[in-house]
């Protein structure tokens, strides 16, 4: 099994937080690969810089390495893909995360639900 996290689950992973669930926790251990895409630091990036999510870009960009993840780029064919996607979510960055799952493809691990209308390849924990 392959892994996509989401911003949350990703930082929630790299503090060690209680919010971050067993079920999620145990599915990364089981995984064979776990992936942590670079819209996500770009998220962190912008959304720190407007106050809105603790967390230095820089540091979580290194943490990836050193947490055993694997840093997923984004790609043209990742950016395309966001205009297959139905409008269920209208978060630019989530709706990223959903493409670039679709088209690797991985099983997005999220806990917002409201990512779940995308089927099969959206696990949401919470």
């Amino acid at each position: 099994m392959r892994l996509l996290l989401d911003t949350h689950i990703f930082l929630w992973a790299v503090a060690d937080s209680r919010r971050l669930k067993v079920a999620a926790r145990k599915q990364m251990l089981a995984a064979d690969q776990v992936y942590v895409s670079s819209a996500s630091i770009w998220e962190i990036a912008i959304k720190a810089r407007l106050g809105k999510i603790e967390g230095d870009p820089e540091q979580l960009a290194d943490a990836i390495a050193a947490s055993g993840f694997i840093d997923l780029p984004v790609t043209a064919r990742h950016a395309a893909g966001v205009a297959r996607l139905p409008p269920h979510h209208h978060d630019p960055f989530d709706r990223l995360l959903v493409a670039q799952a679709f088209t690797e493809p991985l099983l997005l691990l999220t806990a917002d639900a409201a990512l779940a209308p995308y089927g099969p390849l959206v696990h949401v924990v919470g």
